[in-house]
């Protein structure tokens, strides 16, 4: 909106709004451009009672913010039908900033003024079976397409309401698809291949927005189809091609601080439904120790991913998770636990040029002194950046006859590969 007119703007909003026909707008959601052209001619009939001057453009341009506000997401619809924004982040109403190809860079969008963001906000949620206000003023939750929304207001938020998209996709990424795209090499998609299939339990490490879950999804798909597969998620985003998935999702509690069920709760509740493998979206806290006892107890090939910058910061992370379930557990006892359960590491990185590669495919080896023993398997090592283009390549230093995927590679017929993948 040009901002002569920005006084204006904000008044016949307030106006408009109420008076326009619910009956009339209901039977117009499906045809965004009529919609555009009912609330225009409301638009107009109020300036022309209020004495409200608006250039016929700025009448346009109100009436399709207005409609995309009834729609859903306002100034952000065209964000959300962009197939190359992965994330959409409102910092208040005049500052929107989206995710391409792993840079962030400010859109030129604007909310009218934060009441409009607010409320745009209160519908969302609203949507999804929450509520927001002042005194819940936090909110996480799934939109209706699949998309990741977290919503803040005040009196948390000061310089406007926070809405946070991580958009999500309906394409589900193979191995052979991150292999294109530089974040692995053909051998690593290899090996990845034969562990799962060999029922390895293997930990997903990396920060956010590293593509931890598009991996875990990648790698799901070599998952044996006569397996049973129980998934638990916070914000459900594993997209499992098998015919035998259960999907399971964390609740929040209600209005009367009823009816919460956490990770542990669904973890706890997932041992007593016959699962052949158990697949946690992420691990957070004390569910972490029932993740490792189901490893360690015939529940072969789970997987789950951590927030941790490097493998060895990863097995850090899992202890103090550990610690988290309460249980008093001795260190050395967590670590025993640990090692026994858990069998790759895999370290998944955004690098400061936004691309995205897999740092570490690491092996845990056992205990040695009380010391969870690493040896990477796969590595990439930076060399140079050019033009703010990272560099490198990826190194193997081979698989040692030690390598308990090794072991399990020849239980399932499948060492011959495994020798293929090394040369």
């Amino acid at each position: 909106m040009i901002d002569k007119f920005e006084g204006v703007t904000k008044q016949l909003r307030t106006l408009v709004l109420p008076e326009l026909d619910i009956d009339t707008i209901e039977h117009l959601l499906a045809d965004r451009t009529a919609l555009i052209r009912e609330i225009s001619k409301t638009v107009q009939r109020i300036s022309v009672e209020r004495n409200l001057y608006l250039p016929s453009e700025n009448t346009q341009l109100l009436s399709a913010a207005i409609a995309d506000e009834i729609l859903g997401v306002g100034p952000l619809r065209e964000l959300m039908e962009d197939p190359t924004v992965s994330d959409i982040l409102v910092n208040g109403p005049e500052k929107i900033f989206v995710e391409r190809s792993g840079k962030l860079v400010k859109t030129n969008k604007r909310f009218i003024d934060n009441q409009q963001l607010t409320d745009i906000a209160k519908r969302l949620v609203n949507r999804v079976g929450r509520r927001i206000d002042e005194s819940q003023p936090l909110v996480d939750a799934r939109m209706s397409d699949g998309s990741r929304l977290n919503v803040v207001i005040n009196p948390i938020t000061l310089d406007g309401t926070s809405i946070s998209i991580r958009k999500f996709s309906n394409v589900s990424r193979t191995l052979k698809d991150l292999v294109s795209w530089g974040a692995m090499n053909e051998q690593m998609a290899n090996f990845l291949a034969i562990a799962v299939s060999c029922q390895a339990n293997i930990i997903i490490s990396g920060g956010t927005g590293s593509g931890k879950t598009t991996l875990l999804n990648a790698l799901s798909r070599h998952i044996n189809s006569d397996e049973r597969v129980i998934t638990l998620e916070d914000a459900a985003e594993l997209k499992l091609q098998q015919e035998h998935v259960v999907r399971l999702e964390t609740k929040m509690a209600g209005v009367e601080s009823s009816g919460q069920v956490t990770m542990r709760d669904l973890m706890i509740n997932t041992l007593r439904m016959r699962p052949d493998r158990i697949i946690v979206g992420e691990c957070r806290g004390g569910e972490t120790f029932e993740m490792l006892q189901a490893m360690n107890t015939g529940h072969d090939g789970s997987m789950t991913t951590l927030h941790a910058n490097s493998p060895r910061d990863a097995v850090a992370r899992l202890e103090n998770m550990v610690m988290m379930a309460g249980l008093n557990l001795p260190l050395d006892a967590i670590r025993r636990n640990i090692s026994s359960a858990v069998n790759l590491l895999i370290q998944a990185s955004r690098l400061h040029d936004g691309s995205r590669k897999i740092t570490h495919i690491t092996e845990i080896m056992g205990l040695e002194n009380d010391i969870i023993v690493l040896q990477d398997i796969f590595s990439f090592k930076i060399s140079d950046s050019v033009n703010g283009k990272v560099q490198g390549s990826f190194f193997t230093p081979g698989l040692s006859t030690r390598s308990n995927i090794y072991s399990r590679a020849k239980m399932h017929s499948k060492d011959n590969y495994l020798k293929q993948v090394f040369g």
